[in-house]
Order: C-alpha cells, then structure tokens, then sequence
C-alpha cells in the first residue's frame, strides 16, 4: 500500500479553489478554438462539395446526352 501512495506524488490538489482559474480558463478558450475550427472545416468541406458537383456532375451529364 505504501507503494501505491509513493506514486501519487505527482497529483495536486490545491486548497484554494481559485487556482483552477487560470485552467479553466485556457480550456474554454481552447474549447472555443476547437469549435470555431471545426465549423470553417465543415463549411469549406461543403464549399468545396458543391463546386465537384458543379464540375464533375455536368460533365456527367453532358457524356450521357452525347452518347444517346
């Protein structure tokens, strides 16, 4: 059991609460970056989604006109 115990020098929990402040802090701002990031991700995805179709898609269609 002393063993067990040894090893759990490394966590800290601190007493005044406010020390968790600044953690909390960058988390969120983190947060926000990761959704931010992910919403430019996805609307560019669909950007770029609609100008495939556009090309490809028309390209397509122009085949099978040509070929009936």
């Amino acid at each position: 059991m002393f063993n067990y115990l040894y090893f759990m020098d490394f966590l800290y929990f601190p007493e005044d609460k406010a020390d968790y402040i600044p953690g909390v802090i960058s988390l969120a701002i983190f947060m926000c970056g990761a959704v931010i990031a992910t919403y430019l991700i996805v609307k560019k995805s669909k950007k770029d989604e609609e100008k495939f179709e556009e090309k490809y898609l028309h390209t397509d269609q122009q085949n099978i006109d040509e070929k009936q």
